[in-house]
């Protein structure tokens, strides 16, 4: 059969050659930006193009060009001291935690396990002040905070590592950031020994075959709870906003979610109680 033009299969023809040719023309373009981004082009180097290089010995051959295998570099060392609005680096965190916890605020002090020192929670860059901005070489500034359990006071800091000095110290009651990691696991075992966590236990045994211990076996994710800030809470709830409270989401290591949802641990008072 012909149409106008040529016939059936001649069209086809013309069709796929355009279709051959569009694919080479991008295979090309490809090559070209393997060239540019690809380190060590030796030939390139040697004064050839660097479409031809990144082909390789199959240019004009017909076959699809070779890609080289790009080369991963290595990190840049993280210096001591950040510049401008650089993160903060390992360096400078431990220098903003030394600074805003000095050995007499960590003797009065307490963490979520009882120890010595109050609860690290964050440390962040801080804002320049607005006099600094635009300078060249404005001072590094961190926010560093905790949870004081002995007095159950959120405390922040801000610290001049420039300088060295703490130049804030905020320190309030009822105010509860999110829970880090250590108060987050510190109550699935508080929950875990007490008898409001059979159900847990059980759940637990039933999914693994294993008795649940302790905290390690979950994978864990704390949410603060604000007692009667969030509405009417039970009698032995009713602290919590000025204590320390932490309700949880517990999963089992690489299986099921078991739901604690509505158990409340108070990390202050170290009890357990149930949302009705």
């Amino acid at each position: 059969m012909r149409q106008q033009g040529g016939t059936v299969r001649e069209l086809m023809h013309r069709h796929l050659g355009k279709l051959v040719a569009g694919a080479a023309v991008a295979l090309a373009g490809t090559a070209a930006l393997a060239a540019v981004t690809l380190p060590g082009d030796a030939g390139a180097a040697a004064g050839g193009s660097r479409a031809a290089a990144a082909e390789g010995p199959e240019a004009g051959t017909g076959q699809a060009p070779r890609i080289r295998p790009g080369a991963v570099e290595r990190a840049p060392e993280e210096g001591g001291r950040g510049v401008g609005r650089d993160p903060l680096t390992d360096d400078e965190v431990a220098r903003a935690q030394d600074l805003a916890a000095p050995r007499t605020f960590r003797g009065a002090t307490e963490d979520v396990k009882g120890g010595v020192g109050p609860e690290r929670l964050t440390t962040d860059l801080a804002e320049p002040g607005p006099d600094e901005t635009g300078r060249a070489d404005p001072p590094r500034r961190a926010n560093v905070s905790f949870y004081d359990y002995r007095s159950d006071a959120y405390v922040s800091k801000t610290v001049n590592l420039t300088t060295g000095k703490v130049e804030q110290t905020d320190s309030r009651h009822g105010v509860q950031p999110p829970p880090n990691r250590a108060e987050s696991e510190t109550a699935a075992g508080l929950l875990i020994a007490a008898p409001e966590g059979a159900g847990l236990r059980k759940d637990y045994e039933h999914a693994t075959g294993e008795k649940l211990t302790g905290p390690g076996q979950l994978a864990v994710r704390g949410f603060v709870y604000r007692g009667q800030a969030e509405g009417p809470a039970p009698e032995r709830l009713r602290a919590c906003g000025e204590h320390r409270c932490v309700r949880l989401f517990t999963k089992v290591r690489n299986g099921q979610w078991i739901d604690t949802r509505r158990y409340v641990v108070d990390l202050s008072a170290r009890t357990v109680g149930r949302l009705d």
